[in-house]
């Protein structure tokens, strides 16, 4: 039995460090996998290898998270145009053209990014717990965060706070989960790490500021997604406290090509339900681009 085996890799893009996980067949069909707040690559460290054997995975570190550099928020833009032009780098410093992107959270404006500068570079869509709409930003989560966009004050941005706190990370990966025992604390006490480092609460506070700029960019998105139809499997953890199953639905509305699955979940879908949504991915991938 052939056994996944995943490399952990840095490129330096124009003097930046872009950290990346990367395993499976080099002349496979590339599968791009993109992480969300307030995690990193870690968060696919079990779907990779699951993969694997059939495609060639590519998962990085946003700017600011993980691994990859995270420079003082004065001397570098973290903002999701930055965000999608590195992953662009990382592309093309690895000679990929076309792939599969599975899009969660933060991971969907930079993959709306990529498909609205190169159309027909995605083959397929894995939509996990990642809007294209504004169905589903209207709840309590995002009241602090639309009333920094709109009034951007010392006061506002302060509180934004409570969003890098362990408390608040660790209700990202426990709330509304089906099965808690299966939540390792390792993601929570990880993630938080990273977040705890000297100033990496501003790059935060940074990232949720510019997530205003995404919902301007859905019409665009909506109109790519009709027009070029990309086959689309959606498994969304309905209960999502920042990203819930309203946002789910109007994907139906420009799709034809779509497998939807909602499931008694919440944001950290991967963690709560690997062996239903592992094989879901596994095999929509392999009809579809396999």
């Amino acid at each position: 039995m052939s056994v996944p085996v995943i490399q952990y890799k840095t490129e330096n893009l124009d003097g930046f460090e872009l950290f990346y996980r990367e395993a499976g067949p080099a002349d496979a069909p590339v599968v791009l996998l993109l992480h969300g707040f307030p995690t990193s690559s870690h968060m696919f460290r079990n779907l990779i290898p699951f993969l694997a054997d059939k495609f060639h995975v590519i998962a990085p570190d946003l700017p600011g998270y993980g691994q990859s550099a995270a420079p003082d928020h004065t001397q570098f833009d973290y903002t999701f145009d930055n965000a999608a032009l590195y992953v662009q780098k990382l592309l093309t410093r690895l000679g990929v053209t076309r792939y599969a992107v599975n899009v969660f959270d933060y991971g969907a404006p930079t993959a709306w990014r990529l498909a609205l500068a190169d159309p027909d570079a995605i083959t397929a869509l894995v939509v996990q717990n990642g809007n294209a709409y504004d169905e589903g930003l209207d709840n309590d989560f995002w009241a602090p965060i639309k009333r920094y966009w709109g009034d951007r004050t010392p006061e506002n941005r302060e509180a934004l706070r409570r969003l890098v706190t362990l408390d608040l990370t660790r209700f990202q990966y426990t709330d509304a989960m089906a099965h808690l025992s299966r939540i390792s604390p390792d993601n929570w006490v990880i993630d938080q790490a990273l977040l705890d480092r000297p100033g990496n609460d501003e790059i935060q506070f940074d990232y949720f500021l510019d997530y205003g700029t995404n919902p301007p960019l859905y019409p665009a998105v909506q109109e790519w997604l009709r027009t070029k139809q990309p086959p689309t499997l959606l498994v969304w953890g309905e209960h999502d406290t920042i990203f819930p199953g309203a946002g789910a639905h109007p994907y139906k509305r420009d799709l034809d090509d779509l497998e939807f699955h909602l499931f008694d979940s919440g944001h950290f879908l991967l963690e709560d339900r690997p062996d239903e949504v592992f094989p879901l991915i596994r095999d929509f991938l392999s009809r579809k681009i396999g």
